[in-house]
């Protein structure tokens, strides 16, 4: 119990890291402002960002489910990650962390699909803020990508949570989301500088999670791959 309670923290916290790394970070504020802009009802802005919040936190479910569902609905694969989870999960740890301190990087093709997510939505009107969401989700950056392929699906499959964990985990990308529309919608000012502190907290809270899954995974790889003997 409390290892899935720890869980559904850990998937929430990579929400949350998810929303406020610089490139999600930068189309969450671009797609509510889009949207802001072309409502003059700061309720129907709310609405906009919330709707878009919808969009977004959905595809996480439906992709998480389906990635997690898969690996353990085959009786072969599923045995297989049970025997071996924790052998591979180290080193899934230690490249995850590595993308997040910026020692590895890889070319991403994604944006393309946010892209054409946001020139659809300018003749959609309200529910043109869902299909953002959706392809916003879909515009894997390197950090989200490693954030969601390398740590939260290897997560839903060791608690073979399927639904709920990938849920919480888009719940954590809304939440700066819906922080952002209520500005919009109140007309607040200072939002730049919001928008400052964060990337400086999001720099410094993606060393910190990068050097705690690299030493995770460092220790989960001394114990079920070498064989060595903690004394803790």
């Amino acid at each position: 119990m409390d290892g899935f309670v720890f869980g559904i923290g850990s998937a929430i916290w990579l929400g949350i890291l998810t929303s406020i790394s610089p490139c999600p970070l930068a189309t969450n504020i671009a797609a509510v402002s889009f949207v802001g802009q072309r409502i003059d009802n700061p309720r129907r802005v709310l609405l906009a960002g919330l709707l878009y919040t919808a969009g977004r936190t959905l595809t996480y479910v439906v992709l998480g489910a389906l990635l997690v569902n898969s690996l353990l609905s085959a009786p072969g694969l599923s045995r297989f990650l049970q025997t071996h989870m924790n052998q591979w999960l180290g080193p899934v740890l230690i490249l995850a962390g590595m993308f997040l301190l910026g020692l590895l990087s890889f070319a991403s093709s994604g944006s393309g699909i946010g892209e054409r997510a946001q020139k659809k939505a300018g003749v959609m009107g309200m529910g043109g803020a869902v299909l953002l969401g959706a392809g916003f989700a879909l515009s894997f950056c390197p950090v989200s990508a490693a954030l969601f392929f390398g740590s939260l699906i290897p997560l839903g499959v060791t608690h073979k949570s399927g639904l709920l964990l990938p849920a919480l985990y888009g719940v954590g990308t809304a939440l700066p989301v819906i922080v952002f529309a209520v500005l919009v919608a109140t007309g607040a000012r200072f939002i730049g500088t919001l928008f400052d502190r964060i990337a400086v907290f999001e720099k410094w809270a993606r060393r910190i999670t990068g050097t705690v899954f690299v030493l995770v995974g460092v220790y989960l790889s001394l114990i079920y791959i070498f064989g060595v003997s903690m004394p803790f």
